[in-house]
Order: C-alpha cells, then sequence, then structure tokens
C-alpha cells in the first residue's frame, strides 16, 4: 500500500498554485530572445499564438504529471528525478508564456481541468511501479517531442522567435526521455500508447481553440 506523506500534499498543493496563478521562471535565457520580431501578419499572429497555447497547456500537463507520478513513486531516486524533470519544464512553462503575451495571445481557460486530470494520472502511474511510472514518462515525452516537431511546420516562416522556443522545448524533451529509459523505464503496451495519443489529440485540439 502506497502511503502519501502530508508534507509531498502541501507541496503539491502548492505547486499547482504556482502553476496556475503565477507567472512560471526560468534560470536559462529564453531560447530567441536576441532575435529581431519578425513581420507576422494578424493571422500569422493568431495561428502561432494558437500553437504556443497548445504548447502551454502541454507543459501545465508536464507540470501535473510529474508532480502526481512523484508523490506515488516508491523509490527516492525516481522521486528527485521526477522533480528535477519538473523543475527543468518550469522553464519551458515561463517561455511559452512569454510568448503567448508577445504574441498579444492568451493562456487557455481550462488550465486548471488540465492541470487536475494529469495530476491524477501522474499519481495512477506512479502508482503502478516505478518501471512503468518512469516508462509513461519517456513516452509522453517521445509523443510531446513528435507533437512539436508538427509545430516546427506549422509556425509561420517568420515566427523565429516561436521557432526557437519549440526547438529548444524538443530538445529538452528527448533528454528527459532518455534519463526516464536509463533509470529503468519500460516500453509500454500498445494500447497504453494509443490511448495516450488519443487523450493528446482530445487536449490539443481543444486548447487550440479554448
Amino acid at each position: 500500500m502506497i502511503m502519501i506523506n502530508i508534507d509531498k500534499l502541501i507541496i503539491g498543493f502548492d505547486s499547482a498554485l504556482r502553476t496556475l496563478l503565477t507567472p512560471a521562471q526560468t534560470l536559462r535565457p529564453v531560447p530567441g530572445s536576441d532575435l529581431p520580431e519578425g513581420e507576422l501578419t494578424d493571422v500569422d499572429k493568431q495561428l502561432s499564438a494558437a500553437l504556443m497555447r497548445v504548447n502551454h497547456v502541454g507543459e501545465v500537463c508536464a507540470q501535473a504529471l510529474y508532480q502526481g507520478q512523484g508523490l506515488t513513486a516508491r523509490n527516492e531516486t525516481v522521486q528527485q528525478t521526477l522533480m528535477q524533470a519538473a523543475r527543468e519544464e518550469t522553464e519551458h512553462l515561463a517561455w511559452t508564456e512569454r510568448r503567448i503575451a508577445e504574441l498579444g495571445g492568451r493562456k487557455s481557460f481550462l488550465n486548471p481541468f488540465w492541470y487536475g486530470g494529469s495530476f491524477a494520472i501522474g499519481m495512477l502511474a506512479g502508482a503502478l511501479g516505478d518501471k512503468w511510472n518512469l516508462g509513461f514518462l519517456a513516452e509522453t515525452e517521445q509523443q510531446v517531442g513528435a507533437h512539436l516537431a508538427s509545430h516546427l511546420q506549422r509556425l509561420p516562416d517568420n515566427d523565429e522567435k516561436s521557432r526557437a522556443i519549440v526547438s529548444q522545448m524538443r530538445i529538452d524533451e528527448a533528454s528527459h526521455a532518455t534519463m526516464a529509459l536509463s533509470h529503468g523505464g519500460v516500453e509500454l503496451p500498445l494500447p497504453v500508447k494509443y490511448t495516450m495519443k488519443f487523450g493528446s489529440k482530445i487536449m490539443t485540439r481543444t486548447a487550440y481553440w479554448v
């Protein structure tokens, strides 16, 4: 039986409030911050802002997943690995948040819903055992990497600032996937992978508009 420390619950609640209500912080410079703003039409800006909103939602979900997984992970090393990944994902949250503002866009109205659902999924993944927990993390990051690659194809050609952010995020996600596998993560069954992809499609298509 998994016992959840009350201190971890408090930390998790604090993390949720910080993710949803306060501006995220970054230690690294925002990728592309030294690039000039490209000449974007209103349609280009709307497209870029919508895509970056989807990416921001993905980072909100990542924060929740890692917090939930870390809460129920059995191994202390796995817990620390998940928390470290969550801290690194916070930078992605900051980058996408800033870019949305620069483009005159807005964040998703459904962020609390995305966070709550992802937190519950993360807790379930952690409860299944560390090898499946890490396998879930790896598969999540691999799917996110493919999703980011598609955004690089869809972003307006002149939006180099958004491209720089998405490109660096893609590199970081690949690193997280490798990290999870190196710590003992296993490949998930195909039905689980397909279910994750289906859920991701619903999230991305909804967040594009709402």
